[in-house]
């Protein structure tokens, strides 16, 4: 099979098609592919490093507001989307696959015209402006979250989950906590705001500290890489000590290992994170940014806390004593954290890749149809 990847601006739509790539060449290994993705963004740095072949276009999004950069927007995509027809052509693919971003509407606009076979993904609750702009011309959309569906052609859509999920779901993992000075037989809380970190709940690590030293259970933060030094200047400042179960780290860079060995978990509400704690079963609260498109973090949390499968403490309501309140609740109560942790794992969908991987084979065998 010969498949162009296209997905750009957030791990959230890299990680999935990179996660797809592995299950199509555990299924037929002489597969090849090209990921097109965008001159700025973070995928021209994280997908050449996977070895996989890549080309770029320059593109840009729209302004919410009447400017003209919005008309550089629309120049630039009609150019990309010229350059992904020369693109195409000369790879020749079985099928396009768009996991979201603005550079993926140009590549798969283009496959489009060109009457090849598409297939979109959607990792969020929310539909991005991309797929929905591309739903109407795809041969088959997958959606990581039931209650997608609902914003996609009907003949067209599946529930097929996040392929990240299926990456972590099997993964062995040796980790143990023993490499941070920690012990193994106690449960363990990873605060993990992201690869950025988050001030928000950095802050709340802050105002809660003095409980956590106190606890029996072990706490990780990471803070990320450009937040550690103003978490421990702070903690510093005020005269806080960090005990022997607590554990301040700038970034993992092992996560998935990381998470494998987590009792429970503080996460943002994203694609990715969300489709991670799924797969591996783990009860989480989930603290949803509130500086994303269409607020879809907070719907992405809420469609967890419906079936029992997390708690969510908005970030208006975020502080030391909120964050104690809703850890306490897990970590202390074993029962409560076995019965999240049932849920989550009914949640999870971890064969998603090869639900995808079957999807696209369904749009292949329709066109030759």
């Amino acid at each position: 099979m010969r498949v162009i990847l296209s997905g750009g601006g957030t791990g959230g739509h890299i990680y999935p098609a990179l996660a797809l790539a592995e299950v199509i060449k555990q299924y037929e290994p002489d597969s090849e592919f090209l990921y097109v993705g965008s001159e700025r963004g973070v995928e021209s740095n994280i997908v050449p490093a996977t070895g996989m072949a890549f080309d770029k276009l320059s593109v840009q999004g729209f302004k919410r507001s009447l400017s003209l950069d919005n008309v550089k927007t629309v120049n630039l995509f009609l150019r990309a989307v010229k350059q992904s027809k020369k693109i195409i052509k000369d790879f020749k693919p079985d099928v396009v696959v768009g996991t979201g971003g603005y550079v993926a509407g140009a590549v798969v606009y283009a496959a489009q015209r060109m009457h090849i076979p598409t297939v979109i993904h959607e990792q969020n609750s929310v539909a991005g402006v991309t797929n929905k702009f591309l739903a109407r011309g795809a041969s088959k959309i997958g959606v990581a979250f039931d209650v997608a569906k609902q914003q996609f052609p009907a003949g067209k859509v599946t529930l097929v989950g996040n392929p990240r999920a299926q990456q972590v779901a099997h993964i062995v993992s040796t980790f143990s906590w023993q490499t941070l000075g920690l012990r193994d037989d106690k449960s363990t809380l990873l605060i993990f705001g992201g690869s950025q970190g988050a001030p928000a709940i950095n802050s709340a690590v802050i105002e809660a500290m003095n409980t956590f030293n106190l606890r029996n259970y072990q706490v990780v933060v990471v803070t990320g890489p450009k937040r550690y030094d103003n978490v421990l200047s702070q903690l510093n400042s005020q005269g806080i000590a960090v005990a022997d179960n607590v554990r301040i780290l700038p970034y993992i860079d092992n996560m998935p290992e990381v998470l494998a060995k987590t009792n429970a978990i503080v996460s943002r509400a994203g694609a990715t994170s969300i489709a991670e704690i799924t797969a591996l079963g783990i009860p989480s609260i989930l603290v949803p940014s509130l500086h994303v498109t269409g607020n879809h973090q907070t719907k992405n949390a809420q469609s967890l806390v419906d079936d029992g499968a997390a708690l969510v403490i908005a970030e208006t309501d975020l502080n030391g004593e909120t964050l104690i309140t809703a850890v306490d609740s897990l970590l202390l109560n074993d029962k409560a954290s076995e019965n999240m942790a049932a849920q989550v794992a009914k949640v999870g969908i971890p064969d998603a890749g090869d639900r995808l991987y079957n999807l696209i084979q369904d749009a292949i065998l329709e066109k030759k149809d």
